[in-house]
């Protein structure tokens, strides 16, 4: 049925902007399953038209009476063509129940973005992107959110279902264990930026799991776009040996953020831009939650992926995204000139990590991949290990490293850690790699790329220089370029730092 399309404006304290439409009513079911004369489901239907220029997030209200088993949704909206250069449209769906649609609050019930065009909720299951649990009576709200909105505007149509019946059970999700039995202190493999069905990616968890073992990894993380579906969906995937964390990619209009390793179940609001000052609460959740915020892919050229927050929030940045593009080598130099800037002024610096964002076939789980120094195979240890810089990037398990400098009386210092020493006293860099037959390394400093070199037979190379001359050292190994430019990367490291400072 049509309906009006714009009631009112309103805002969410601290989000984005959001258009309420006209509200959505079904009579009183009178019994479950339509006993008493009511009907075993209801469905209505909502047609309108979006302009350019539409709110970040149109919410439908839906009445939901008593004895609804189930709600289910789905929705169409046209694709008109446009002049080249100009954006046509693309619209996301979600839910909130009658919790309500406050920024952060309890109301989640899920999101799957652009990837499905129908879901359903109930106590017993519900759609991958979305929460199972009773269907409680009250307003519920379908959200759209109109990513790009073309020059004619956005002609969508939303079904809402209601079927009635006994509410069910909902089952208790079961969580992957925090800790697997790993070896002891050792370097860690993990691919922390991951796509299944439960958002727009292809894979199964079980074949996302498959792949991970496949790729030589020790540990995942599970990173939907913004729901936590997810994270009861691994049971009988981990092992002794292979660890999987839970988190979620905060998909919002000014960039994406992995929140890393957050306790199951938590979820992460992503209805703000960079404007409306609210990340720093968001980041400060993560971290609540045990998590850690990396801002990924940076410089990325899709729809709303550039990153806008700034890294005051940050506790590492993804400057590798699967394979090597040139948006990579933009992340890779401002996280150098951020390293430069920390180090001269005395301040924290940002470690990098890599992910391979991996959402369907062909593209390569574990290309790259972050390999980590860590106590042991746990979430603690392993978020411990990326937060000090203790880890640098692979572009897979075939490619092995270690990186150090020693000077001063056996002083010795690997990725990540300070080899405290004399401005002047000579210091011994010395970088061993496997895996990079054909490659190049380089060494890099706070003064820029100081030496390079094909990387030799045996894997080893090494540099000599002072804490006065080189405030850090890190290592770069780069295939041959194919188009005269930097090639791409087998393999980089963060820092080792020098002096006392």
């Amino acid at each position: 049925m049509h309906r009006r399309e714009m009631l009112r404006m309103a805002a969410v304290a601290g989000a984005a902007g959001v258009l309420t439409l006209d509200g959505v009513t079904f009579a009183h079911a009178d019994g479950p399953g339509g006993a008493g004369g009511g009907p075993a489901s209801e469905t209505r239907k909502v047609t309108g038209r979006l302009p350019t220029g539409a709110p970040d997030f149109v919410h439908l209200p839906v009445e939901v009476p008593r004895g609804v088993r189930e709600i289910a949704v789905s929705y169409t909206y046209d694709r008109p063509a446009v002049p080249a250069g100009v954006q046509g449209n693309a619209c996301d769906i979600g839910i909130f129940d009658e919790r309500g649609t406050e920024l952060g609050g309890p109301g989640f019930r899920g999101w799957s973005g652009g990837a499905r065009t129908e879901f359903a909720i109930s106590a017993e299951r519900a759609t991958p992107g979305y929460l199972a649990g009773p269907v409680r009576p009250g307003t519920w709200h379908v959200v759209l959110g109109p990513y790009t909105v073309a020059p004619q505007g956005l002609a969508y149509e939303v079904t809402v279902t209601l079927r009635y019946g006994p509410p069910g059970v909902t089952p208790a999700p079961v969580y992957p264990p925090q800790r697997a039995k790993g070896r002891g202190r050792a370097w860690y493999r993990g691919d922390n930026h991951l796509h299944s069905v439960h958002s727009d990616g292809k894979r199964t968890p079980a074949e996302v799991a498959a792949a991970a073992r496949a790729a030589g990894l020790d540990w995942i993380t599970t990173t939907e776009h913004n729901t936590t579906s997810s994270h009861g969906a691994w049971e009988g995937l981990w092992a002794d040996d292979f660890l999987i964390l839970t988190g979620e990619e905060v998909t919002t209009r000014n960039g994406h953020v992995v929140a890393l390793g957050i306790d199951p179940g938590v979820f992460v609001d992503w209805r703000y831009r960079a404007r409306d000052n609210a990340f720093g609460r968001f980041s400060r959740r993560i971290r609540q939650a045990g998590g850690l915020v990396v801002p990924a892919h940076p410089h990325a050229t899709c729809v709303g992926c550039n990153w806008k927050f700034g890294f005051n929030e940050a506790d590492a940045v993804e400057v590798w995204n699967g394979p090597y593009t040139p948006d990579d080598e933009i992340a890779l130099a401002e996280w150098d000139n951020a390293l430069v800037a920390a180090v001269r002024r005395g301040r924290p610096w940002l470690p990098a990590i890599g992910n391979s964002d991996a959402h369907r076939e062909p593209q390569v789980v574990g290309h790259p991949q972050t390999v980590v120094l860590a106590e042991e195979l746990s979430r603690t240890a392993l978020l411990a290990g990326i937060r000090a810089g203790r880890c640098w990037i692979a572009e897979s398990s075939a490619v092995g490293l270690s990186f150090s400098a020693s000077g001063g009386r056996g002083a010795h210092a690997g990725i990540g850690e300070r080899l405290r020493v004399d401005r002047d006293a000579p210091v011994t860099v010395r970088l061993d790699v496997t895996g990079a037959a054909g490659c190049s390394a380089s060494f890099v400093t706070d003064q820029g790329r100081l030496f390079t070199t094909p990387v030799p037979a045996d894997g080893k190379v090494e540099w000599r220089t002072t804490a006065s001359y080189a405030a850090y050292v890190r290592a770069e190994v780069r295939h041959p370029p194919a188009d005269g430019g930097a090639g791409a990367f087998a393999a980089l490291t963060n820092p080792v730092f020098l002096g006392w400072a």
